[in-house]
């Protein structure tokens, strides 16, 4: 199947590692052109050569206001056009609700929520008719997350705004969709799986609720974003699309 991804220019914020790099990784192995970010310049640069010249990294911070513009600017100074993004972000600190501090929300809230609100604010401004602003955010958005309590707090709101958003820019053809991975095999998920001491009881705990009884891999959480992120994609708008091998029973 013909994505129609071939020369497409995408941004990925987040993307040294993770899911954002998986989806970087998948977007230009179907033809498109990639700005990717880090905090990071120089894993920001060795994550775009890892993936060819039709890659180029840029340090950005997401909470930075200004980011959003040069990202933009980058994309059609190196390669000719913008025609959308996957805002990713890395997840906040973990902790409970009695034991998060004011400075871990305030942080997170600067790079998880606004950060993202203000770089797709950004993108709906430029982005013209076939475009499209995709978030990735949790599983969190409907059930919260043991232990991820600042997570649980932010990601529906940002599901919230997403699906706000789709309304507003349906008018102008672009589109706006989530993607809610759960138990995906990172660095990350297996930083989490540490914290309980016994990481691979942890992990064997969830694989076992997990109808497909394995954690996701990257490219597989890769692949999904770069189909919702293609033309191929052109009638899905507004969904929060669970990525998490049927960890979430409703519907």
């Amino acid at each position: 199947m013909d994505l129609g991804l071939k020369d497409r220019v995408y941004i990925v914020t987040g993307a040294t590692r993770g899911l954002g790099l998986a989806s970087a990784r998948e977007l230009t192995a179907d033809g498109a052109k990639v700005v990717l970010t880090g905090r990071d310049a120089k894993r920001a640069a060795d994550a775009a050569a890892e993936l060819g010249p039709d890659a180029v990294g840029v340090a950005a911070d997401n909470s930075d206001p200004a980011a959003a513009a040069r990202l933009i600017a980058t994309a059609r100074e190196r390669f000719g056009r913008f025609d959308g993004i996957l805002i990713s972000v890395g997840g906040p600190a973990p902790g409970t609700a009695a034991g998060n501090t004011d400075e871990q929300w305030t942080a997170a809230f600067e790079s998880v929520f606004l950060g993202a609100v203000r770089l797709a604010r950004e993108a709906a401004a430029e982005l013209g008719e076939g475009g499209v602003i995709g978030f990735v955010l949790s599983g969190s958005v409907h059930e919260p997350i043991p232990g991820l309590t600042i997570s649980n707090g932010l990601r529906p709101g940002l599901a919230g705004f997403a699906k706000s958003l789709s309304v507003e820019l349906g008018p102008r053809g672009i589109r706006v969709v989530g993607l809610l991975p759960a138990r995906i095999d990172t660095d990350r998920v297996r930083e989490l799986d540490a914290l309980s001491g016994d990481a691979a009881a942890t992990r064997a705990g969830h694989e076992s609720r997990i109808p497909l009884r394995r954690y996701g891999a990257p490219e597989e959480f890769g692949r999904t974003a770069a189909f919702l992120l293609s033309p191929a994609a052109s009638y899905l708008t507004g969904v929060m699309l669970p990525v998490d091998g049927g960890f979430r029973h409703g519907f």
